[in-house]
């Protein structure tokens, strides 16, 4: 039986995301995957929001998926486009890239850090005590770790076996979702609950709304004949599918987001209907959250209640992407009076607050972690400033590449002692003329220091003295 400090159940984006996470962190990590490869048979997601590409700047790997991707304004709320390009970022645009080149890219990086990941097999079940986990795979061989983590999608067979609870709303809506060749060209646009527009290698993409809330049955060029006849009066000749499949607007919330020994993220912890296309940027979100808090519990440097703050901070996200997408479901029906509504709400979206409000919350850039009283900027993501250092200058994002928590003083050099911490913190002096702005808080009042956190957020703030600074250091990063 091999063992390692982690394994995750689900190489998909959260999965990756994770493992880089943790090995940045210096954590033993292996990967459980069912596909013999990163490729996928669907394209699924079809882009990043600008929190997600922040993230990957933050790791110094954003140019590896910006040379593949097409940066483009990608943020919509029912139907409603809305332009971030004003927002206070260096990335205030999203990015069209399928999850298929997504997760090759992925993949490659992982190569490089040297993740081990075991293919065709699953996570067939667990027993876990006080001091770690026996996982049984589906070959018949096992494993064991000090911590699992299923990142293993809606259907997570890691979270029904940890017996958390799937909670929220049945589905009300399925569509067929397929990528085909047809004989003609149909018309590009918006019907039948979804739309048909072009896709990669000149095939045709199609999205359509089934009747049956709850087919039982695989998907076939058959049903999807019969979805295109219903819309367009034609199947348009289509034939040689891609792929064909099928998704519901099901909408749920694991209750909880740790179990013991047992963890989940990503699609294992929340599924809902893709309008404004978040599911895999929370993931990806999730994972950034939660490794370095991991590594740090794993390596004994933070006591286990530290992994309490996973679902403090991540559930009300979760929460909040589950309602906004069952909001933006219902505005797509298409009778006249929810018509209106639409056209009422496309009308306030032209307006700057609540397009700002809007679209701070689908791209993620506005998600604030609750930390208590302070500075407004305790618990929002750190701006990526061009600070002025001894030895030149330097992005703040840049100082993150490697996972490790940053002390920032912006005044004098000396002031600020982490001598206890000095292993796990960076402590850069630097200063940084300009105001400070965020997307939807908008300008705030420079501070004298801030300590930011792996995955970028802001967990202390100095304002000319450093009250609370060694709490924070312990509470964050061990004692």
């Amino acid at each position: 039986m091999s063992e390692h400090a982690v394994v995750i159940a689900g190489g998909g984006p959260t999965g990756m995301m994770l493992a880089a996470e943790l090995t940045l962190a210096g954590t033993d990590v292996l990967i459980v995957e069912r596909r013999p490869s990163f490729k996928l048979e669907s394209s699924r997601s079809r882009g990043l929001h600008s929190r997600t590409i922040e993230v990957l700047d933050q790791r110094g790997v954003v140019d590896r998926f910006l040379a593949e991707g097409k940066a483009m304004q990608v943020q919509a709320f029912a139907g409603v486009p809305m332009d971030i390009s004003d927002f206070p970022t260096r990335h205030n645009y999203g990015m069209a890239l399928l999850q298929s080149h997504f997760e090759r890219i992925m993949s490659g990086w992982l190569d490089e850090l040297g993740v081990p990941i075991l293919r065709e097999r699953e996570v067939a079940g667990f027993a876990q005590d006080d001091s770690g986990v026996d996982i049984a795979l589906s070959d018949g061989t096992s494993l064991r770790a000090q911590y699992l983590v299923g990142c293993d999608g809606g259907r997570s067979a890691v979270r029904k076996a940890a017996g958390i609870d799937f909670a929220g709303w049945d589905p009300t809506t399925c569509w067929i979702h397929a990528e085909v060749e047809m004989a003609e060209q149909p018309e590009f646009g918006l019907r039948g609950g979804g739309g048909i527009g072009p896709a990669e290698g000149g095939r045709v993409g199609v999205t359509l709304i089934e009747p049956d809330v709850n087919p039982t049955d695989e998907p076939t060029l058959e049903d999807l004949r019969a979805a295109l006849i219903r819309v367009d009066g034609t199947d348009h000749g289509v034939h040689s599918p891609r792929f064909i499949s099928r998704f519901t607007d099901m909408t749920r919330q694991a209750v909880a987001y740790r179990s013991g020994r047992v963890l989940v993220a990503g699609d294992a912890a929340h599924v809902h209907a893709p309008m404004g296309g978040q599911g895999l940027n929370i993931g990806v979100q999730d994972s950034v959250n939660l490794g370095w808090k991991l590594a740090q519990v794993v390596k004994g440097t933070s006591p286990v209640s530290l992994l309490d703050t996973y679902q403090a901070e991540r559930h009300p996200v979760g929460a909040r992407v589950l309602q906004s997408t069952m909001a933006q479901r219902a505005l797509g029906a298409t009778d006249e009076r929810t018509g209106a509504l639409r056209d009422f709400l496309a009308e306030l979206l032209t307006m700057d607050q609540p397009r700002k409000h809007i679209a701070g919350m689908i791209s993620g850039l506005d998600v604030h972690y609750d930390l208590g009283e302070g500075h407004p900027m305790l618990g929002w993501r750190m701006p990526d400033l061009d600070l002025a250092t001894a030895n030149g200058p330097v992005r703040v994002f840049e100082l993150l590449h490697n996972a490790k928590p940053v002390l920032l003083n912006l005044g004098d050099a000396g002031a600020l002692d982490i001598t206890a911490w000095a292993e796990r913190v960076q402590l850069v002096n630097a200063s940084y003329a300009g105001p400070w702005e965020l997307p939807v808080l908008g300008e705030v009042t420079a501070p004298s220091a801030v300590l930011v956190r792996p995955d970028g957020h802001v967990a202390w703030v100095g304002e000319g003295r450093d009250a609370g600074l060694r709490d924070a250091l312990t509470t964050w990063f061990g004692p």
